[in-house]
Order: C-alpha cells, then sequence, then structure tokens
C-alpha cells in the first residue's frame, strides 16, 4: 500500500501547524490600544485639573493699559474680575459687556488672559471733536455722534456745538425729518473735515438744519459750510478762500465750486 504522496504531507503538516502568524498579534496590538487609551484619559482628567482645579492657574493680578481720562482703578472696579478664579474659566466677553455698560466713556475694549497667572485690559476710549453746554455743565460728543460723557470743565480745544433750528419754517422741516440725532452726527462730519489750521480756531458749530451749518471762529470771523457733503472739496477751497482774502470776515463755502467771502 502506498504511502502519503508530498502534497499530502505538506498539507498535514500545514494543518497542524495552526492558524496564520497574524492572528497571534492581535492580543499585543489590542493591549497597546488599551494602554494608549488610559494614558490619555490619565493626560486629559490632569490637563482639566492643572487648569480648573489647581491653584497654579488662577487670576492673581489684572493689567490695565490705554486709559487717558478714566482711572486704571475705575476700569478694574467696572471690569469686576473674578480674582482668584480658575483663568481658563474667566468669561472675556462678560467683562466687555460690563465696561461698555458701566463706562460710556470706553468706545472698544480687549480683554485677554495673560498666562498663568494675569487677565490684561486694553482699553480705547471715546475722543471728543464737539461738546454741548447744557446746565452750566459739558456733554462731550465723539467723531460718531455718541454723547459719552458729562464734564464740569470743558475741554480746551474742542468746540462747542449749538443745535439752533427755529420752531417754524424749513429749518424746523429738517428738524422733524432728520431728527436732533441725525443733525449732530451731520455736524461732526463737518467739524471732521475743517482743515487743521482753521479747526484750531473754531469755537462753535452751529447747526439750523441739514442743509445749514455753519462756524464760529475766535476772532470773530464766520464761514457758512451749509450741508456735511462733499467736505474735502469745502476744506480745499476754504483753504484758498482764506489766503485770497485774508481780511474778509466771513467765508461761504456751502457751494464749493462758486465761493464768496464779504466783510473786511
Amino acid at each position: 500500500m502506498a504511502g502519503p504522496t508530498t502534497a499530502e504531507r505538506g498539507e498535514s503538516q500545514q494543518e497542524s501547524a495552526g492558524p496564520p502568524p497574524v492572528r497571534r498579534l492581535r492580543r499585543p496590538r489590542l493591549r497597546t490600544i488599551i494602554i494608549l487609551t488610559v494614558v490619555l484619559v490619565l493626560v486629559g482628567a490632569g490637563s482639566v485639573w492643572v487648569l480648573y482645579g489647581s491653584k497654579w492657574l488662577r487670576v492673581e493680578r489684572v493689567s490695565i493699559a490705554g486709559t487717558r481720562v478714566l482711572t486704571p482703578q475705575q476700569v478694574r472696579e467696572a471690569a469686576d474680575v473674578p480674582v482668584g478664579a480658575p483663568l481658563i474659566s474667566v468669561d472675556t466677553a462678560a467683562i466687555e459687556a460690563r465696561l461698555s455698560r458701566k463706562l460710556p466713556r470706553i468706545d472698544s475694549v480687549d480683554v485677554v488672559r495673560s498666562w498663568p497667572h494675569g487677565i490684561g485690559l486694553k482699553v480705547i476710549e471715546r475722543v471728543p471733536v464737539l461738546i454741548v453746554e447744557k446746565g452750566g455743565k459739558f456733554i462731550e460728543v465723539d467723531d460718531e455722534g455718541v454723547r459719552f460723557a458729562t464734564v464740569s470743565d470743558a475741554p480746551k480745544g474742542i468746540p462747542a456745538l449749538e443745535l439752533t433750528p427755529p420752531r417754524s419754517g424749513s429749518s424746523a422741516a429738517s428738524l422733524r425729518r432728520f431728527g436732533e440725532g441725525r443733525l449732530v452726527r451731520e455736524a461732526v462730519r463737518a467739524a471732521g473735515a475743517i482743515p487743521a489750521a482753521v479747526a484750531r480756531d473754531t469755537r462753535t458749530v452751529k447747526v439750523s438744519s441739514y442743509d445749514d451749518i455753519s462756524l464760529e471762529l475766535g476772532d470773530g470771523r464766520t464761514v457758512a459750510w451749509g450741508s456735511a457733503e462733499n467736505g474735502a472739496a469745502k476744506a480745499r477751497t476754504l483753504t484758498a478762500l482764506m489766503k485770497a482774502s485774508p481780511d474778509a470776515r466771513h467765508f461761504d463755502v456751502s457751494v464749493p465750486t462758486a465761493p464768496a467771502s464779504s466783510g473786511s
């Protein structure tokens, strides 16, 4: 009786060798995954504890930058930063909102975390371009027409704004149409376009209507500016007109292509 062939002996050896070697690698690989998962969980838990539970990364100081009229103490009190709280948990948006609400003089503020223990407040204050006298005090108006502060003493070099619309006629209709707030913004636009040399001498910006804005200078000269439109052209025209007529007392640039001067 013939014995098994060479092919049959090979098949028998393969069957007795068991499963392929690849299957034997599954247990070590699973063990590695479990170890890495545990490590990641521990690292994550440790990070959370460091950020929220430890005493290492907590608010210890609040720094203030950019104040001009406000004091750092005023800003610090209004911000009400939770000193001692975890730095990561500080609500920077809430601090910005408190400062804007409590201190209207602040135009914008940037609240930043200064690791490991600080909060930084970078403040930009509003700058008055006009003032409105009321009840013996002065309301400051910024370049957006926002009335942001009332002070006892008028800031030096800031023109006064006078809203003088009559109770009847076209000027009164202009006030009803545009509203006082819009007229204030138009006055701000006009004031921002005045040539620098003239702006330094401007004492009053008068607004009778949307199309009737005028300037009173410190030496008694006056300028009819008209509306706030075409401010750059009016500024150039006024500068040339004043050079051409240095003794004039009244200048009209309400139509910059047809300026006029009078008086001496």
